[in-house]
């Protein structure tokens, strides 16, 4: 038995490789009861995971006590951060309070150039204090020469305290981004260890997702937790890829939205949208990543009317308990999901798993007593989901036109039509198994691992090559035989501070006039970073699945399957595809 297990903000849902589907409500307090209750009271041989472990400890500040060991002087970098806003125009937002409080802030001697030559010896890592109970050790420059930060960890191994090491977690230069997601390492490590060593005994083996798209044992993931931070939403990505690419399109935006949030990502000839990085809970986390886009807006997201008077949806979602007023879990305040059901989107006398019947007349209730309407609710949660879909097409230089909108989740397809009417999109495809897409994406996902590594002199490209294929073959042997690995490099005109991500120096132009709408023919062109990416053929491929019945329709109706609910308005029709998705367009 082979399954795929995806823990999200209201339920977690299961898929095995014989096509048996379940969906039982996320246990918050303890993830690992959930995974155990949809298992069909079988022991797997390989269970595909992904997990909100990382990113409900970071969002609710449920870490370790860190101290941070850093160079002379820099003590402070991960306050001082950039000197930007988080809000432009927002004079009350604030940059997240630091997870490393300043007087866990520990300074070290020693100092290595930006050539990564050494000028001053290491000194002695300072005494920890008391109750701290793991250290992210973060020195200058350790990207181009880890040899001091390696004396500093050595000097550490005795105390038996958790030690995070920022040229293993992010060897990228730029040193906030690379301190804080060391930090955020360190912080997150002994909850993440714990959790996923408690999966050992539930299946034969464990293999986790990771932000970059592929499964790494469970152990390299305890190991580093803060690549788990997109986990699940990465899975869903794969699977809808896949989809498009079966329906006949080889670019597509793929629409995720569950109970508590929304992902979108851009697949371009048929890859998703990779990533240098990502924000999470207002820190920069610098690993490679999927560049997934996410917004509080969910089936559970919760309406309300603000002292000016507007109708504002999420970001604060019902969640499971109480979860929104028609599972009659003892939730009052009207959702997106009491909207649907009132509109008639979710048909009357449906049925939820683990919830039985849903309450129509308590959704009514909770809308009434908000001083809200159904239709005024669908309307702003579906604006706030546009504004997040053009944010990966439009405002990237990517006309949507051409594009299939690939909706999952146990919400996606209810909102999908009305969205890509808005952004003239050229089709609506609901794969199989959509409400429960992000487990078939873990489970038909490669075993993959994502490397970078700085490069010490950016306007010099002697030696390139030669540097990728050893980042390649690292990449290789961590995999394991048969694995496919490509190459990349982050390059920046001369002057610039962003970078982007392109296949040779020679692609930078046409990437960066795609991007930013103009290049520069002649300038100088700086490469400051390598990337390598390696995987092996997934063990269980999507269309060996169990086929899904499905019968063309036409709208308007509700097509009601056992893990989603699809909304197909007037004028649109549904066809079959290849591997039995539906493809609904005008």
């Amino acid at each position: 038995m082979r399954c795929g297990v995806d823990t999200g903000g209201t339920f977690t849902d299961v898929v095995t490789a014989d096509g048996r589907v379940a969906k039982v409500l996320s246990t918050p307090d303890d993830p690992g009861r959930a995974v155990r209750e949809g298992l069909f009271g079988a022991r797997p041989d390989l269970l595909a995971h992904g997990t909100t472990v990382a990113t409900n400890a970071l969002l609710e500040r449920r870490g370790a006590t860190v101290a941070l060991i850093t160079t002379r002087g820099f003590t402070d970098v991960i306050e001082i951060a950039r000197q930007d806003r988080p809000s432009l125009y927002d004079i009350w937002a604030d940059r997240p309070e630091p997870l490393v409080p300043r007087h866990l802030r520990l300074e070290v001697d020693g100092r290595i150039d930006a050539a990564g030559r050494e000028i001053e010896p290491v000194g002695a890592p300072p005494a920890i204090p008391a109750g701290v109970q793991a250290v992210a050790v973060c020195l200058l420059h350790a990207d181009l020469d880890p040899a001091q930060e390696r004396s500093v960890c050595a000097a550490l191994a005795d105390t038996g305290l958790d030690v995070s090491a920022s040229h293993e977690v992010s060897p990228e230069f730029r040193e906030y981004e690379r301190t804080v997601t060391t930090v955020v390492n360190a912080y997150l490590r002994p909850t993440c260890r714990s959790y996923l060593r408690g999966l050992s005994d539930v299946a034969t083996k464990v293999l986790v997702m990771t932000s970059a798209g592929g499964l790494i044992p469970a152990g390299d993931a305890a190991d580093l937790p803060v690549a788990l931070l997109l986990s699940g939403p990465a899975g869903g990505v794969i699977a809808a890829s896949a989809a498009a690419a079966a329906a006949g399109f080889d670019g597509a935006i793929t629409f995720d939205m569950g109970g508590t949030s929304t992902d979108v990502c851009l697949i371009r000839h048929g890859v998703p949208a990779p990533a240098p990085g990502r924000r999470a809970a207002g820190f920069p986390i610098r690993l490679p990543s999927l560049d997934i886009h996410t917004i509080g807006a969910g089936g559970g997201s919760m309406a309300r009317i603000d002292p000016g008077g507007a109708l504002v949806v999420g970001p604060e979602s019902a969640g499971a308990e109480p979860g929104p007023a028609c599972y009659g879990r003892g939730g009052t305040r009207p959702t997106v999901t009491d909207a649907d059901l009132v509109l008639g989107r979710i048909p009357d006398g449906a049925t939820f798993p683990g919830l039985g019947e849903l309450d129509v007349r308590a959704a009514r209730r909770a809308l009434d007593g908000a001083g809200t309407s159904a239709e005024g609710v669908v309307a702003v949660v579906d604006a706030a989901m546009e504004r997040a879909l053009r944010a990966v097409s439009v405002e990237r230089g990517v006309d949507p036109s051409d594009l299939a909108l690939v909706a999952f989740g146990g919400a996606g397809p209810l909102h999908a039509c009305a969205l890509a009417e808005a952004l003239g999109m050229a089709a609506v495809v609901v794969p199989p198994r959509a409400g429960v897409l992000s487990a078939v994406g873990l489970l038909c996902a490669p075993r993959q691992r994502s490397l970078v590594r700085s490069w010490p002199a950016p306007a010099d490209v002697a030696g390139l090559d030669d540097a990728r294929s050893e980042l390649a073959g690292h990449a290789s042997a961590l995999v394991g035989a048969g694995a496919e690995v490509t190459t990349s490099i982050d390059c920046r005109y001369a002057g610039q501070s962003h970078e982007l991500t392109v296949a040779t120096v020679d692609d930078f132009a046409d990437e960066h006039a795609r991007r930013n709408g103009y290049s520069r023919p002649g300038a100088p062109v700086e490469v400051v970073a390598l990337r390598a990416s390696a995987r092996t053929p997934p063990m269980v491929r999507a269309e060996d699945l169990p086929p899904v019945e499905r019968l063309p329709a036409k709208g308007p109706c509700v097509i009601a399957e056992p893990d989603c609910t699809i909304w197909i308005p007037e004028g649109w029709s549904a066809a079959v595809g290849p591997d039995g998705s539906f493809v609904i367009t005008r």
